[in-house]
């Protein structure tokens, strides 16, 4: 995978169009504007909306101003989950610019976690990375990297450096020749639904018999009513696109 640079390069710079509108129960001093902006697919709404905040804050009555948060069609939001992956759930079949709702007061607290800060994204980042690195390698390259490796990885998010990124989270990607794959393959599915978000569990990339894993053998063990076509109008997605279920090997899931 670290091979495919023009591929992991088409990812990186996804991007989604998106127009951001104020709640109209906000209480402005005069009319507020829309604010556009092309938002990175792999990063999170926290940690590139600083323009919007400010953009908005100057219309407001500062004794308004509580923590912001976003909701598109009355669901709001996680900041915890990336943008691209959103968009996926929520708004695949809507027309671009994406239109998202700010607001800055009424935060949902059954709904959302807080954030106040970027060191809360990069904790949050930093233990998905970790977790990843687990089930690859039992946590062996991420504990051998330096604090210093850890900041780049998240700088290298955090400033859409894709080269800064990379040269990091490629150690993380790689495994020795006679191991043939990771030990398990880090996925999550996630589902548009409140009573089970997403399906995780552990899947080996390789068969007993030695035959890469499918994409199709994945969801076969994990949904295996969508394979059986009893699932309706199921679709499956990954950065934006709307995959088969039979041809491609499972490691493409893999994001970390």
């Amino acid at each position: 995978m670290t091979d495919d640079k023009d591929v992991l390069r088409d990812v990186w710079f996804g991007r989604i169009p998106t127009c951001f509108t104020l709640y109209q129960d906000e209480i402005t001093e005069r009319e507020a504007e829309p604010y556009y902006l092309l938002l990175p697919r792999i990063s999170y709404l926290t940690l590139v909306t600083d323009k919007v905040k400010k953009h908005f804050q100057k219309v407001m009555r500062q004794e308004e101003v509580n923590e912001i948060w976003f909701e598109y069609e009355g669901t709001p939001l996680k900041w915890h989950y990336p943008i691209g992956l959103l968009f996926d759930l929520h708004a695949s079949n809507t027309a671009l610019p994406w239109s998202i709702t700010v607001h800055f007061k009424n935060f949902p607290e059954k709904d959302l976690l807080h954030c106040h800060s970027k060191d809360v994204i990069e904790a949050h980042f930093m233990a998905s990375i970790k977790e990843a690195d687990a089930l690859k390698h039992k946590s062996q390259v991420i504990n051998e990297m330096q604090k210093k490796d850890h900041k780049q990885l998240w700088m290298g998010l955090q400033n859409d450096k894709f080269e800064q990124f990379w040269a990091i989270n490629r150690k993380l990607m790689e495994y020795p020749p006679e191991d043939s794959g990771f030990r398990y393959i880090p996925f999550r599915i996630y589902q548009a639904t409140t009573e089970r978000p997403f399906i995780q569990k552990l899947f080996r990339p390789i068969t007993s018999g030695g035959q890469m894993h499918t994409l199709g053998d994945l969801l076969k063990d994990v949904c295996p009513s969508a394979i059986d076509h009893e699932g309706g109008d199921l679709r499956f997605f990954t950065h934006c696109m709307d995959i088969a279920v039979c041809s491609h090997r499972i490691y493409h899931l893999d994001k970390r």
